[in-house]
């Protein structure tokens, strides 16, 4: 029996958090979506996905400010999560890099189906 992966797009860019969405649901993921970091954080501790794609730049709390915070959380210590983010400063990769993250998309960088694939390769699911 396939066990259903959960994953939860934190995201301020919703038209890429709707497409995001749609891709993974298309590949028999369940989503969950965060519009902010403050809303994301709860949701993550509520639903412990497991993977969460994370931008660095949100309302109400930052990405980093997020990391930092599900760090602290006895589940939150060893949760995948992805950075999905416009920032490609050296100093931010290499903070969240430090964070336990385990990749760092630059969004101008990569298509929908390149996340999609990233996902599923985090997670174990690549062919």
């Amino acid at each position: 029996m396939k066990t259903i992966k959960k994953v939860l797009i934190i995201e301020d860019d919703v038209p890429l958090s709707n497409a995001l969405r749609d891709n993974l649901e298309h590949e028999s993921f369940v989503t969950f979506q965060a519009e902010d970091g403050e809303k994301g954080l709860d949701v993550a501790l509520a639903e412990h996905p497991d993977l969460i794609l994370l931008d660095l730049i949100l309302p109400k709390k930052d990405g980093m400010d997020l990391l930092h915070q599900l760090r602290l959380d006895p589940w939150g210590k060893s949760a995948k999560v992805i950075i999905l983010s416009n920032v490609s400063d050296t100093k931010k990769v290499a903070e969240a890099l430090l964070q336990d993250t385990f990749e760092y998309l630059v969004k101008s960088d990569v298509d929908i189906g390149a996340v999609v694939a990233m996902v599923k390769k985090n997670l174990g699911l690549a062919r």
